[in-house]
């Protein structure tokens, strides 16, 4: 029987961490408490809206130390609250309060996340076709509908952006308007816009019920990236626009000015001039191959959209865009990889995968529409994906860098009677989840992505979104409560209390590394941060604020150093691109792992 209680007084010696996006009310529910001082045997309490003590524990088991401070971590199961509402968690003496909700329809707590990251993207819009929004976008980089095609440049290393020399003109003018800004600054990749696409479209193909904001989106990447192949000279291009000036000075880049987008139509400067008159980058020359992992992975985003369009002749078009792009693919002598300039942005090394993606995606756009092309493009991807699994399997998941297993399960489909390339295809996706799960076993907050190198976040959506298609493709549903614990991870059941989606949860990133969000001073509702970092990438301090860039937070405190620990660092901080930066890529994995 319930009983009213008081509210829990905070206290100094713990804190608790929830999943700040909320519990299904017949889903597995964690929580976790981290203290100073070893807490096992406490007694922990959940109380309702209405002060009602609704469930009663105890502390279990200590997972482990976290850092020097708090040196104990206790995992809180909260599984038997069924009932939806708005509940506290308390341990008594021990931690302060958290408060997170319980919902009849857990999905429908994920759909609600998967809005917001859509929006983001909907900020991210560059060209005429903004969108006001919250933040006030106006319209920018008009000039892009003329822009000229410069060789690849010099850089002064192989880690840094800023170049040598002048920028030597070569083609041109072409049309790149639109599209997304790949990050926190206005470059666009077409390597980026590909994986996102692809997965928007995915999203929308999976989902139950259709959703018309997901395909909005993934029609406006499309548009871009459909100006970004030129299909009468063969010619791919890459990215728009320059990160840094050149070590002569002569020109800025676009990370060198901290501004609003729509400024850089108006600039007048000669020294700023490729920051109005942006220059366009080409993947390799007119006609020639085309480096395999951009062109499997466009491919497929073409393939994929083909497989959703309603119009018919649309969806031949894209097949036919996609077919093109992945004939070109460079599949012999294949060397380092084409991803960004500089390649260190985006240091790409797999690529069979997404060759792999490209043509299982071909070939169930194929089925759909009756090409007969379908049979040859199902045998290129068992060919690419047996190719993965000898040569590249094994160190990566989910991610910008590797779309295997998106890849395998689709393959999977496609190929169902080919028995003996299903279990491989299977045996791989397990192989990746186990990468996942092994650390989780081994970390106090259960999570699978490792959080002191760059892309925790979306490496952790990743294996959510793995252990989906697993269950979608097996019947299996051994990894869903793996799959769970990698999005209530994501949504504050971390170290920091950190929901690392913005606008979602109780206490989520505040400060990104935008710059219209800053400047704006509103909110950036959907964005996907990075998330902790290498505790070593922090050492030398955040660096002075650039000119024009508003501090936030106001005092320049960092909230979060106490609970710095495992090697690993969070800072939200609009100067912490290396924890609060959001990306593209990191919203569409939120995207898909959300799809329900």
């Amino acid at each position: 029987m319930s009983s009213s209680v008081p509210v829990a007084a905070a206290a100094a010696d713990g804190v608790v961490r929830v999943n700040q996006l909320g519990y299904g009310a017949f889903d597995g529910k964690a929580a976790y408490v981290m203290t100073r001082a070893a807490a096992a045997g406490a007694r922990y309490q959940v109380v309702d809206g209405h002060g009602r003590r609704v469930l009663t524990g105890r502390v279990g088991g200590d997972a482990g130390e976290w850092n020097a401070t708090y040196q104990h971590v206790y995992q809180l199961d909260l599984s038997a609250l069924k009932v939806p509402g708005n509940y506290r968690l308390e341990v008594p003496g021990v931690a302060s309060a958290s408060s997170f909700v319980v919902r009849a329809n857990g999905a429908a707590l994920a759909t609600g996340a998967k809005d917001k990251a859509v929006t983001f993207f909907t900020e991210q819009r560059d060209g005429k076709n903004v969108v006001p929004g919250s933040l006030g976008r106006k319209p920018a980089h008009l000039t892009d509908r003329a822009a000229y095609v410069y060789e690849t440049p010099t850089f002064v290393d192989p880690d840094s952006d800023q170049t040598v020399g002048e920028l030597r003109r070569i083609g041109g003018p072409v049309d790149v308007e639109g599209g997304w800004y790949d990050a926190g600054d206005y470059l666009k990749f077409t390597h980026i816009a590909a994986y996102s696409e692809s997965l928007l479209w995915a999203s929308a193909r999976d989902a139950r019920t259709p959703d018309r904001k997901v395909l909005d989106e993934a029609r406006h990447g499309l548009n871009w990236l459909d100006k970004m192949w030129d299909s009468r000279t063969k010619t791919l291009y890459i990215q728009v626009g320059a990160g840094a000036g050149n070590v002569e000075e002569t020109f800025v880049g676009d990370h060198d000015v901290w501004r609003l987008p729509e400024v850089d139509d108006h600039l007048t400067d000669p020294s700023e001039r490729f920051l109005r008159n942006r220059p366009v980058f080409r993947a390799a020359a007119p006609g020639k191959p085309i480096s395999p992992n951009l062109a499997g992975r466009t491919a497929a985003a073409f393939a994929l959209a083909a497989q959703v369009e309603t119009n018919r002749a649309q969806a031949r078009r894209h097949l036919e865009t996609a077919a093109q792009i992945y004939a070109q693919a460079q599949t012999k002598n294949v060397g380092q990889l084409v991803t960004s300039l500089p390649f260190a942005f985006y240091p790409e090394s797999a690529w069979r995968d997404d060759l792999e993606l490209g043509a299982t995606e071909l070939a169930l756009a194929a089925r759909r529409l009756g090409d007969p092309r379908a049979g040859a493009w199902l045998k290129q991807a068992g060919y690419w994906a047996t190719q993965y699994i000898e040569h590249e399997a094994g160190g990566d998941t989910l991610n910008l860098y590797d779309v295997s297993a998106l890849a395998h399960a689709d393959l999977i489909k496609a190929a169902r009677s080919d028995r003996p390339l299903v279990r491989q295809l299977v045996g791989d996706l397990k192989a990746q989840l186990e990468i996942g799960l092994e650390r989780a076993s081994a970390d106090p907050f259960r999570a699978g992505a490792q959080y002191d190198n760059f892309d925790a976040v979306p490496h952790a959506f990743g294996l959510a979104a793995t252990a989906q298609l697993y269950r979608k493709v097996t019947g299996d549903r051994r990894y869903d409560d793996f799959g769970e614990q990698q999005l209530a991870w994501n949504f504050g059941a971390n170290a920091w209390g950190v929901s690392f989606m913005v606008g979602v949860g109780t206490n989520a990133e505040r400060c990104p590394h935008h710059q219209i969000a800053n400047i704006t001073g509103k909110q950036l509702v959907g964005a996907v941060v990075n998330g902790p970092n290498s505790e070593e990438l922090f050492e030398e301090g955040l660096g002075d604020h650039l000119d024009g860039m508003t501090p936030c937070p106001a005092d320049g405190v960092d909230r979060y150093a106490e609970f710095t620990g495992h090697g690993s660092r969070y800072v939200d901080d609009v100067r912490s691109w290396q924890a609060s930066e959001p990306a593209d890529d990191f919203a569409a994995i939120a995207v898909y792992a959300l799809t329900r």
